[in-house]
C-alpha cells in the first residue's frame, strides 16, 4: 500500500518586485545574474516587462504542431476534471493561437490565457496563474486562488540560449494552503520552453514526459511581440 504523506503550508501574498527604473525584476530575481545575462535580449525584455496591476500583454500566433502518443492523449481527457489545462488536440496545425498575460494586483503574480483554435467548435482557452512564492520563488495554479485547485512549484533553467519552465513539486491547494503531493508524482516532467527566433518571434513548446509512458506531448507554437 502506498502511504501518502501530506505537508501543510500557508499561502502568502509575495512583495511587489516592479521597479519604475528597471521594470518587473521578479524573473530576473529568481534566475541571478549570471544566467539571467545569457539570455537573448529579446526574451530579457519580455519577462521584465512592467505592467501595471489589470494591465494585459498579447501575444498572437499559430500552432506549428502538436504531438501526443497514446498515453498522452487519454491523459489529456483525464485531465478535463482539473480544468483542461493541456492541449485537447494533435490535428490544428497551422491553428490561430493567442497567449494573453495579466499583472494579478492583488497576488503581485500573473494571469496566463492561452487561446488555442480548433479544427470544429469553439477554441480551446487554458487558463493559470503564476505566482511569486513558495519555495522555488515561483508557482503556478489552476482554479480560483482562494478555493480548491491544484498547483506545482517551478524551477527556471537556462538551456542553449531559451528559458525553461520545469515542474518541481505537485500539491492541492485548499483554502490557502498547500498540500503537498507524493513525491513519485513529480515524475511526469514537464518543460515548457520560451526560445527567441529573431524579429520579434519566440517559440513556446510544451513537452509532457513519464518515464514509463515516453513522451506524452510535444506542442510547438510560435508567437509574435505585438502581434
Amino acid at each position: 500500500m502506498v502511504e501518502f504523506k501530506f505537508e501543510y503550508q500557508k499561502l502568502e501574498r509575495a512583495a511587489p518586485l516592479n521597479d519604475n527604473q528597471l521594470g518587473d525584476i521578479r524573473f530576473r530575481k529568481i534566475l541571478g545574474a549570471a544566467r539571467w545575462n545569457a539570455l537573448p535580449a529579446a526574451i530579457r525584455a519580455r519577462f521584465s516587462k512592467r505592467v501595471e496591476g489589470g494591465a494585459s500583454t498579447v501575444y498572437r500566433g499559430y500552432i506549428a504542431n502538436t504531438k501526443m502518443n497514446r498515453a498522452g492523449r487519454i491523459f489529456t481527457q483525464i485531465a478535463r476534471v482539473i480544468g483542461a489545462p493541456l492541449p485537447l488536440d494533435y490535428d490544428n496545425a497551422d491553428a490561430p493561437a493567442i497567449v494573453t498575460v495579466t499583472e494579478d494586483a492583488d497576488y503581485k503574480g500573473q494571469f496566463w490565457s492561452r487561446q488555442y483554435g480548433r479544427r470544429h467548435g469553439f477554441p480551446q482557452t487554458i487558463q493559470s496563474s503564476k505566482q511569486f512564492s513558495g519555495p522555488t520563488g515561483l508557482e503556478e495554479y489552476i482554479g480560483p486562488f482562494e478555493a480548491l485547485g491544484l498547483g506545482m512549484t517551478l524551477r527556471l533553467a537556462v538551456e542553449d540560449e531559451a528559458l525553461a519552465f520545469y515542474n518541481d513539486r505537485y500539491f492541492l491547494r485548499v483554502m490557502g494552503r498547500r498540500l503537498w503531493l507524493p513525491n513519485w508524482l513529480s515524475k511526469l516532467t514537464l518543460r515548457v520552453g520560451h526560445a527567441d527566433h529573431g524579429n520579434g518571434w519566440f517559440e513556446f513548446s510544451l513537452e509532457l514526459e513519464h518515464p514509463w509512458l515516453g513522451q506524452l506531448m510535444d506542442q510547438r507554437a510560435m508567437f509574435r511581440d505585438g502581434g
